[in-house]
């Protein structure tokens, strides 16, 4: 077979191919994604929410509530997907193939074995998964800041490639790694839930709980302030809801997440507050007088 009339080793062959294969590669790594999550979620026994109702600890989350954080994650996929068939901007092409590229369809393969390792209760492998699982969004969404920022003339980009990736990496940052790492680390409570908490702090492992929200959420809201990040904010405030949602906790996780739970958006606000109307006002040019002459 003679070779190709087509120079595969020209930059622009090799990006078109790259986005072919990510059309194909995308869909099917969040179908495998989807299918993984949602079987170990409604029909394993125990499931995802099961497994961590086993092993309550300081930072264990309401189920229901990350439930619908991943459906929102998976919603924003689909419009990622729809949005690598239908791209005809090259800015677009370029973030979707330099930015984001095969790092998503690792992260939703990764997510996939996650789920799996969770509901065989293989903590440390689950922990091992998501440190993955960190490092590949880690990279995108990087990638995507420094090299293909968002830009207010490309709202689609903004909306469908830039906020499912961050909203992705917040839920692994904050929660999904932490409560696996205290699994693993034996950081769970005893008795069972069903004799009722206990009364010592140490027994809750509450102060590490409380040293882990208080750095993520610290961390989020530095982010959201210096960036004026919409995404951020309700993917911060999201987790911390669903850690106080689910009593009891220990008074210093219970009392932190509530109060980041307000300070989120209120940073957000102020942030936005402070960019649109006092430090342009400062920047505002000062008309002199005329020189007399």
């Amino acid at each position: 077979m003679e070779s190709l009339p087509v120079d595969t080793n020209h930059p622009a062959v090799r990006d078109y191919l790259s986005l072919v294969r990510l059309q194909v590669l995308t869909p099917l790594s969040l179908l495998v994604n989807i299918a993984a999550v949602s079987t170990c979620a409604l029909l394993v026994n125990p499931s995802i929410g099961g497994i961590s109702k086993l092993h309550p600890t300081a930072i264990s989350p309401r189920p229901s509530v990350i439930a619908a954080y991943v459906g929102a994650i998976y919603l924003g996929q689909i419009g990622y997907c729809l949005l690598l068939v239908m791209a005809r901007k090259p800015e677009t092409k370029r973030a979707l193939v330099k930015g984001v590229g095969f790092s998503l369809v690792l992260a939703n393969f990764t997510m996939a074995f996650w789920a799996i390792a969770w509901v065989m209760q293989w903590f440390l492998v689950a922990t091992i998964t998501q440190g993955i699982l960190l490092l590949f969004l880690f990279y995108s969404n990087l990638a995507l800041l420094i090299y293909h920022p968002p830009d207010g003339s490309r709202p689609l980009d903004t909306a469908l490639i830039h906020a499912p990736m961050r909203f992705f990496f917040v839920l692994p940052l904050t929660i999904l790694f932490p409560l696996s790492l205290f699994i693993t680390l034996g950081f769970t409570y005893f008795p069972p839930p069903g004799e009722g908490p206990p009364r010592d702090y140490s027994k809750w492992h509450a102060w590490t709980g409380f040293g882990i929200v208080l750095g993520t959420n610290l961390a989020a809201l530095l982010v959201v302030m210096l960036r004026r990040d919409i995404v951020w904010s309700a993917a911060a405030t999201w987790i911390c809801v669903s850690i106080w949602s689910l009593r009891p906790k220990p008074a210093p996780v219970y009392i932190t997440v509530i109060v980041f739970t307000v300070l989120h958006p209120l940073g957000l606000f102020a942030s936005i507050v402070y960019d649109n109307f006092i430090k342009q006002k400062r920047r505002q040019p000062v008309m002199l007088p005329p020189d007399d002459e």
